[in-house]
């Protein structure tokens, strides 16, 4: 019999622990913040994924072959419109400025020459002119033969045809400076293809050639990116681009955690057979501190209000089956109430179904479970 109040005592202090366990489970309130469901107007916002991109985009490349002897910019420099940024070995094009410079001095002398030619072959001819004219008065006094106008003649044509020489000669002589000069043209531009110079005011993006290294026509050497011109490009689901409109306010936020302010500058036509989605560019109000192209983004669009029953975001939690709803404070205890949303902003969700307007739920859901019994520490 010893035994017997051994028992009787282990469970009577189990009854107590099993009283004191449900007492905490079931029976003592728990403070928690409430909030009573309202209308509101929650701001309508549309979200996706996007990558940073330049509008103006430009690729620094070579336009002659040879081999660069200087690069005075880096990657994350800010360079002007206009300024050197890339100088190539130009001693070839150089010396081919220069032949081409002895070719014409050569050929300006030889224009004169021809010039002075076509004078005296001018000469020569008003020469022949009037000595055949003299001849043929001659002729009809009796004074010369007949054989010494016909030779006063052939003089005559001879010379004629000396002129016409001397002009084809000299027109000869223009055609090869007209020829000369268009070379001259195209070394002096070809020389100055060995100096790459920025063609916008922007930022280098991009380092492909170091000094020594040998470039032909094409190579792009640096690229360059015009700030001013940044956008992100996101992708939205074609079931909610219908709201998005140009010119709609934005936030772009970097993966370095910079949020930015931005707007709606282009909405795509062209809609992705696999993912059904569609590109939107969102442009930067004012380029942001630290970017890199094809850095990732997430861009929130602002595209409208719509007023409904709103709750705290805090509020939504899931049961176990996985379904989104909120715990409804009724008779001093939670109960998990299944809702449908449409919709939220950085505080607030519009429930479309699933609870009314005036009931109470639990504002912060986090830690709280269902059954459990609370006591409003906070109303509205």
């Amino acid at each position: 019999m010893p035994k017997r109040p051994l028992v009787v005592a282990s469970l009577i202090v189990l009854a107590a622990a099993v009283s004191a366990l449900a007492y905490v489970r079931f029976g003592r309130a728990t403070d928690v913040a409430v909030v009573s469901v309202r209308r509101a107007d929650v701001a309508q916002q549309v979200r996706g994924p996007g990558t940073v991109q330049a509008r103006t985009s430009v690729a620094l490349s070579a336009r002659v072959s040879a081999t660069v002897t200087q690069i005075l910019a880096d990657v994350g420099d800010s360079v002007r419109r206009g300024e050197l940024l890339v100088a190539l070995d130009d001693r070839d094009l150089a010396a081919r400025r220069g032949a081409v410079g002895g070719q014409q001095r050569t050929l300006a002398h030889n224009t004169e020459v021809a010039r002075a030619s076509l004078a005296k072959a001018q000469a020569d001819l008003t020469l022949a002119s009037a000595r055949r004219n003299r001849d043929a008065e001659l002729l009809a006094r009796g004074f010369v033969s007949l054989a010494a106008v016909d030779a006063s003649e052939a003089a005559l044509r001879a010379a004629a045809a000396g002129v016409d020489a001397a002009r084809a000669a000299l027109a000869a002589r223009l055609a090869e400076a007209t020829t000369l000069a268009q070379e001259a043209r195209i070394a002096e531009v070809s020389l100055t293809h060995a100096s790459l110079l920025s063609p916008v005011d922007g930022i280098v993006t991009e380092r492909l050639v170091e000094p020594g290294g040998m470039v032909t026509v094409g190579t792009t050497i640096l690229r360059l990116v015009d700030p001013r011109t940044l956008w992100v490009a996101t992708r939205i689901d074609e079931t909610v681009v219908a709201r998005v409109q140009l010119g709609q306010s934005a936030r772009i936020r970097l993966r370095t955690g910079e949020s930015v302010d931005g707007r709606v500058a282009r909405i795509a036509r062209r809609s992705d057979a696999a993912t059904r989605e569609l590109e939107v560019f969102v442009a930067f109000d004012a380029p942001p501190r630290h970017f890199a192209i094809d850095q990732e983004a997430e861009v929130t669009i602002d595209t409208g209000r719509r007023p409904g029953l709103v709750v705290p975001t805090g509020a939504l939690t899931r049961d176990r089956d996985g379904r989104e709803g909120v715990l409804v404070v009724e008779d001093g205890r939670t109960r998990f109430q299944a809702v449908r949303t449409d919709g939220a902003d950085a505080t607030h969700v519009r429930v479309a179904s699933g609870v009314h307007d005036g009931q109470t739920v639990v504002a912060v859901a986090t830690g709280v479970r269902a059954g459990q019994a609370v006591r409003a520490a906070v109303r509205p």
